[in-house]
């Protein structure tokens, strides 16, 4: 799992009946890929083979041979909610009670998992530009009055 240092959860103003609630949110990626060294090897290897069937765009866009894609990297960094990415099997130890396709994206609020951003929006993105625009429109949705958390 990767999770960008540094970052505390936001608290953000939500409107409520009868005035506003102040929430700690979090985006959660969830990749379409297990956790572990043979997993790991094993999508590296169909990354190379057969790129065009593999099951994650998640993985295949923001990762290159060499690990995360520093264009992405810097990208989720910039964002002002914190994010953290998961594997499918993280996700499933952790909320094993949310049944998704993957790959997608979580707003964490509180103790809550609202789905973001589908399978199918991340996967009909055709590269990394696709992926961010996205993920900033969302973001933009929002429509959010943040809150400091100090």
């Amino acid at each position: 799992m990767l999770a960008c240092e540094g970052f505390k959860p936001l608290k953000i103003q939500t409107s409520r009946k009868g005035g506003f609630l102040l929430e700690e949110i979090e985006l959660v990626f969830v990749y379409n890929a297990d956790r572990g060294v043979f997993h790991a090897f094993g999508d590296y290897v169909h990354k190379i083979v057969t790129p065009a069937t593999y099951p994650c765009k998640l993985c295949a866009i923001t990762y290159g041979m060499g690990g995360m894609k520093n264009n992405w990297k810097k990208f989720v960094e910039s964002r002002e909610l914190p994010v953290k990415f998961l594997h499918k099997n993280e996700f499933a130890e952790q909320y094993p009670d949310k049944k998704e396709d993957f790959p997608c994206a979580f707003l964490k609020k509180g103790d809550e998992l609202e789905l973001f951003i589908s399978a199918g929006e991340i996967n009909r993105t055709g590269d990394l530009e696709d992926l961010k625009a996205l993920v900033s429109m969302k973001i933009k949705e929002l429509n959010l009055k943040e809150e400091s958390s100090q």
